[in-house]
């Protein structure tokens, strides 16, 4: 009889509690299918200041990786200081310990998978478990994880497929980016997620970008130019986006008036609105609204 991987209440036992915020999605710890590759389980941890994980041995091949903060990690008897950027990976049989800078705690994101492929991609293309690389475009791995995480947290039946596929394209992008040294200022990439961050969490609040800046303790122009370096877009755009994803998720899931969704996202005129929102999707919200 196989040994449960889960608490009481359905969490893997493996999750840590020392964490401040996560957003963590659980698949299955024993995946049905004959996928190749089937992820298991994946999310994002901003850690507590005694934050420590220390590990034997661990039932799955997993690949974490540092948005943002500091620490340390000891993998396979080597130890290695990390910061944002770094993507190191562990799996069966190889010994790992996790600790985080109290000053500047981790924020990282983390996805674990199994199947027959998963050992021979990761040995392939990197990083092989129980080794450690710096990717030359961290904003590139930081996207790929949060499309996985959105997929893993919808409660779809293709969440499985999907996750898997987004698995194969992290570990190939992560080669592709893969650097022998940082080619980038952690500090400004540190800046760069804190603002994108807030925008996340901030986004309906936010009425432009003066009020990021000014949040941020950042000015416009030093946005601005964060975004040219580590993002293919502008913070402009990429505030529209979230605002838009939430006008179009209000849309669909209320009977909300058009120019009622607009004044709550901070617009004063509803054909500006109708415009941003057509900018985005291709289609104004109206007929938007009848894709339900």
């Amino acid at each position: 009889m196989r040994k449960t991987l889960t608490t009481a209440d359905g969490v893997p036992e493996f999750f840590s509690r020392q964490v401040v915020e996560a957003h963590r999605f659980y698949l299955d710890s024993y995946p049905r299918s004959r996928q190749p590759l089937a992820v298991v389980c994946g999310g994002y941890e901003h850690c507590q200041r005694d934050y420590r994980i220390n590990r034997a041995d661990f039932p799955f091949y997993s690949v974490e990786f540092v948005a943002r903060g500091k620490g340390k990690l000891t993998l396979a008897g080597r130890t290695h200081a990390l910061g944002p950027g770094k993507v190191f990976a562990y799996g069966p049989h190889v010994p790992h310990v996790i600790t985080t800078d109290p000053h500047d705690r981790l924020v990282k994101y983390f996805v674990d998978f199994t199947g027959p492929n998963a050992s021979k991609m990761l040995r392939k293309y990197g990083p092989a478990p129980g080794t450690l690389v710096q990717v030359a475009s961290p904003d590139v791995i930081l996207r790929i994880f949060d499309d996985l995480v959105k997929n893993g947290a919808t409660d779809s039946r293709y969440s499985p497929l999907l996750c898997a596929t987004i698995v194969q394209q992290l570990i190939l992008k992560i080669a592709e980016t893969t650097v022998v040294e940082p080619v980038h200022t952690s500090a400004a990439f540190a800046t760069y997620q804190a603002c994108r961050d807030f925008m996340q969490k901030n986004c309906l609040a936010a009425r432009g970008l003066h009020d990021v800046a000014e949040q941020c303790h950042v000015d416009t122009s030093y946005l601005c130019r964060l975004f040219k370096r580590f993002d293919n877009q502008s913070p402009y755009q990429y505030l529209m986006r979230l605002k838009m994803n939430v006008a179009a998720q209000r849309l669909q899931t209320s009977n909300a008036l058009v120019k009622e969704v607009a004044y709550e996202l901070g617009f004063a005129d509803p054909f500006h609105f109708s415009r941003a929102f057509k900018k985005v999707f291709g289609i104004a919200p109206e007929p938007f609204r009848t894709l339900r």
